[in-house]
């Protein structure tokens, strides 16, 4: 490995751990900004990079990530007792609560779930459930895309050594 292919590399790992650290926090695209960084580093490294399959199996994992996320927060939402009120409430409340950092991440779409199933009528001890189930679907998702992320660093990392 050339002292270039060394920095690049460093480099192109530290942008996926901020990537895996955008997994945590829904500011930040975590896989996809995890999959353009290996893009760009076969672009441009070439044949000292990742293979074909392996940048096919990253594109493929970010799909997954990001399929996973969306039906987690449907999973809490709906397996609580959420109804469509609930589901818009936790996504408003999500974007609200970007504005008030990590407690704001948590909190916002529990208040925001539990809010609008107030808004529809449904009773204080229904509409808590649903902000529960808001919070546990955001929490599933966070481990799911934390999760493929760091998978998606180490086939990564692996396949760029093992073609050096």
């Amino acid at each position: 490995m050339t002292a270039a292919e060394i920095i690049g590399l460093s480099v192109t790992l530290l942008v996926m751990l901020i990537g895996l650290i955008g997994s945590l926090f829904p500011v930040l695209p975590g896989p996809p900004l995890i999959l353009v960084a290996a893009i760009i580093h076969r672009l441009v490294f070439g044949e000292a990079s990742i293979s074909n399959l392996v940048l096919i199996i990253l594109i493929w994992l970010t799909v997954v990530a990001l399929v996973f996320d969306f039906l987690a927060s449907i999973f809490g939402t709906r397996k609580f007792g959420a109804t469509w009120r609930g589901m818009i409430g936790a996504v408003i409340g999500g974007v609200a609560g970007l504005f008030f950092g990590l407690p704001g991440i948590i909190i916002g779409p529990f208040l925001g779930a539990m809010l609008f199933e107030l808004l529809g009528d449904k009773e204080f001890k229904e509409a808590v459930h649903a902000g529960l189930g808001a919070t546990v679907g955001l929490l599933l998702g966070i481990v799911g895309k934390f999760a493929i992320g760091v998978g998606m660093i180490i086939i990564f990392a692996t396949n760029v050594i093992m073609r050096s």
